[in-house]
């Protein structure tokens, strides 16, 4: 079926209602107190975050990085402060079958030069075996420090899929803050960009006007551009959601030259 511009209802379903300009900016402005509320809010709870106490720790752990073992304490790169994002891991699969969550959030930051000019530097950690992770962050194009954290304790180790900072004092290491789940959020601003548009994330949780489309879960084989549950990232050439031989994270299609073929590491099963 094809549509105008002057007739967009087919092609948007569920679509806000049409006002005038003075109209839309009474309902914005209404809005604007509430968003200025939330955001005073979040600057408190940034606040009581920096009046946390925190645990020391042993910074000379070692953690396995391209040039072999190295003592936790590197990490900080000669800062005071350090942010890690501690990757999920799926030992034995194929580059595709990586964790689709973890992907996306460590696509964000591809380098760390802002938080590097404040003094504070950035790693990516996870649970995998150095020699599948090497092969992992070649194939992804990551420039961000990576590290196997492998056999090693919580928090530096551990369970995976969180945020942790750390403060150093000379060779003295200390945990400051942790958070997962939801709290990751902060470093994927697509989420934010997508919380601003008229349809969302397309999550089955969120909270839609009547009629507006949800995407919810995963669905295997259909298109994830922009039609898909927005954390799955995961696609064939065509943009078809897959996790097959012939899929990668959707921002590998960019690269040039990047084909089906190319390619993908071991292969094994996602659990």
């Amino acid at each position: 079926m094809t549509t105008t511009p002057s007739d967009p209802t087919a092609a948007l379903p569920g679509r806000p209602p049409v006002v005038d300009l003075a109209t839309w900016q009474a309902a914005r402005d209404a809005l604007l107190i509430r968003e200025k509320a939330h955001t005073r809010e979040g600057d408190a709870l940034a606040a009581a975050r920096r009046r946390l106490p925190m645990v020391e720790l042993d910074g000379t752990v070692e953690v396995v990085g391209p040039d072999g073992p190295v003592p936790f304490l590197d990490l900080f790169q000669g800062r005071d402060e350090l942010v890690v994002y501690q990757h999920m891991w799926y030992d034995g699969a194929p580059h595709q079958g990586q964790c689709e969550g973890c992907t996306t959030t460590a696509w964000h930051v591809k380098d760390a030069v802002y938080l590097n000019a404040r003094g504070v530097s950035f790693a990516v950690l996870t649970s995998g075996p150095w020699d599948e992770v090497a092969s992992y962050v070649e194939f992804m194009g990551y420039t961000q420090p990576w590290y196997s954290v492998r056999g090693v304790d919580a928090p530096i180790g551990g369970g995976m899929g969180h945020i942790c900072c750390f403060l150093r004092d000379g060779d003295r290491v200390f945990l400051t803050y942790s958070t997962t789940g939801r709290g990751n959020e902060p470093v994927n601003g697509s989420l934010a960009l997508l919380d601003m548009t008229p349809y969302g994330r397309g999550e089955a949780w969120e909270d839609n006007p009547e009629g507006r489309p949800v995407i919810g879960d995963v669905r295997e084989g259909h298109p994830s551009q922009g039609r898909q549950a927005c954390w799955y990232w995961r696609s064939d050439a065509d943009g078809n959601a897959t996790w097959g031989p012939t899929s990668r994270p959707v921002p590998q299609w960019t690269r040039p030259g990047a084909t089906p073929v190319e390619t993908l590491g071991r292969h094994g099963h996602h659990h």
